[in-house]
């Protein structure tokens, strides 16, 4: 159990899972949903993003930038009050980011 966070063992699957399972949960934020769904969309997002740039960490420095500050941005810990308004621009963002990710996170290797 104890290898297993030490080492990147999510797989492509899995990943590719988490970014369609986050994409869906950010395009419902679209929608008038109740703020328990919001909390919810904080807490799942800081996890996914959290995963996304730890199995990105060495193999892509751009991609880690963007999952960390996306998990950074997203806590529900430490809340970033901006208008909903801007937040729905975020969620597309996002959402998009994460369909490009899974087709082109390959062949997108950019290093700093």
């Amino acid at each position: 159990m104890k290898k297993f966070f030490l080492t990147n063992s999510f797989t492509n699957t899995t990943l590719k899972i988490i970014k369609i399972f986050l994409s869906i949960l950010f395009i419902g934020c679209l929608f008038d949903m109740s703020y328990g769904y919001y909390q919810l969309v904080r807490f799942l997002g800081m996890v996914g993003f959290g995963i996304l740039a730890f199995n990105t960490k060495k193999v892509n420095q751009i991609w880690f930038l963007i999952w960390f500050s996306s998990a950074i941005l997203i806590n529900p810990i430490f809340k970033i009050a901006i208008g909903r308004v801007l937040w729905n621009t975020i969620d597309i963002i996002w959402s998009i980011l994460l369909i490009v990710s899974i087709f082109f996170g390959k062949r997108m290797k950019l290093e700093l």
